[in-house]
């Protein structure tokens, strides 16, 4: 996978040499070439260069990059248009970092794919969900040993927990699943509902758009989402 990072603070570097130990591309862009220097030995690329900037952003391999993070903490208006520079790009997908809840408002407004909260979520956790297709989240328990929230396979949808053979197939337990379903309210309103469906039972059946909350190591996580 192929990343542009841009803002190389404390959870923007931190991610970048993440994603780059997972054998990710990443591009890594700061405005500060203190900062740019010292991550150079430990990113794939480092570029320190303005992202707000409609030019110097057209010259970066756009194109080929399947993700762009907008990092920034410490400046919310070039957050803001930094994020929006790269979705009049049409980028592939983009992730940027929400400071407030306003902030948050003008990010959806733009139209972004998904919100990134570092106060509250690590950076390892977010180079897992990035690099492993299919993870909704994840707890990491060891250096090998994770307990994460996957959407379910399609094929899977309509049969049992034994039926898949999580456990004997890709040593993998499941502990519970994740229902979504869709409520109206009295005045027409459609909001999501998300039901954990407590402990899971072998002759439990999964349904389209389940989550299904797996443990096992990350190997035989990575094994199951590929298949």
């Amino acid at each position: 996978m192929k990343y542009i990072i841009v803002g190389l603070g404390n959870f923007g570097a931190s991610l970048a040499k993440k994603l780059t130990e997972k054998g990710n591309e990443v591009i890594g862009i700061d405005t500060d070439m203190n900062r740019v220097d010292v991550y150079k030995e430990k990113i794939s690329h480092t570029i320190c260069m303005d992202a707000t900037d409609e030019f110097t952003v057209s010259g970066l391999p756009l194109a080929d990059t399947d993700m762009v993070i907008i990092a920034i903490g410490e400046n919310k208006g070039a957050n803001v248009m930094a994020t929006a520079l790269f979705k009049n790009f049409q980028v592939k997908r983009l992730i940027s970092r929400a400071i407030e809840p306003l902030h948050e408002k003008v990010l959806h407004a733009i139209g972004v794919d998904e919100i990134v909260h570092p106060e509250e979520e690590s950076a390892e956790r977010w180079a897992k969900k990035l690099c492993l297709k299919g993870v909704v989240d994840s707890f990491e328990l060891s250096d090998d040993y994770s307990i994460v929230e996957v959407n379910l396979p399609e094929k899977y949808a309509g049969k049992t927990i034994k039926e898949i053979g999580i456990r004997e197939n890709y040593n993998l337990l499941v502990l519970t699943t994740i229902s979504n379903s869709e409520e109206k309210s009295i005045i027409g309103k459609t909001r999501n509902i998300t039901k954990v469906q407590g402990l899971a039972h072998p002759n439990d059946m999964l349904n389209v758009d389940d989550i299904l909350v797996v443990y096992g190591s990350n190997d035989h996580i990575k094994k199951f989402l590929k298949k």
